[in-house]
């Protein structure tokens, strides 16, 4: 929770960010449409566009109905190709540190708060197919606890 015990405004857009757009960013970005709807405007980007997005990513969270089969990978780079323009979001959510390191960079002329949340990259983590999908739910489940943290419980 925020300072004071209460929740954080949800801000008007986020934009999430981490290394390659295809496994925490996108997470991230369909779970805070499926938690607070269209209460905010919500994109995620990359560092890199050099994968497209995982199917364990995709099949975590169809467990809790947030459908990632349509997500294109896109980098900073790329948004503004995309028709978004950095300066137009209010909060920059970075899951890896080297997004932190290039949204830092991007927005220190722009009035626009970055924050860190360091969720595990699940990727290469376990043998089995059951082991990997467990570390791809914890991801998933740190993502959901942190927003819900932040912005308080679901608004649908």
């Amino acid at each position: 929770m925020a300072d004071g015990g209460k929740y954080q405004t949800l801000p008007q857009s986020v934009l999430f960010c981490c290394d390659h757009n295809a496994v925490r960013s996108p997470m991230a970005e369909g779970i805070m449409k499926k938690l607070y709807g269209t209460e905010c405007y919500i994109q995620s980007v990359g560092v890199k566009n050099d994968l497209e997005i995982d199917g364990f990513a995709i099949t975590v969270c169809a467990e809790i109905g947030v459908a990632l089969e349509r997500h294109r990978s896109r980098s900073f780079d790329e948004m503004e190709d995309w028709g978004d323009d950095l300066s137009s979001f209010d909060l920059v959510l970075a899951l890896s540190p080297a997004s932190q390191r290039r949204a830092l960079d991007l927005t220190q002329f722009y009035h626009i708060d970055v924050e860190y949340w360091p969720i595990l990259d699940p990727t290469g983590l376990g043998d089995a197919r059951e082991a990997r999908l467990a570390a791809y739910r914890q991801a998933r489940d740190q993502i959901m606890t942190r927003l819900e943290g932040r912005f308080g419980p679901a608004r649908l």
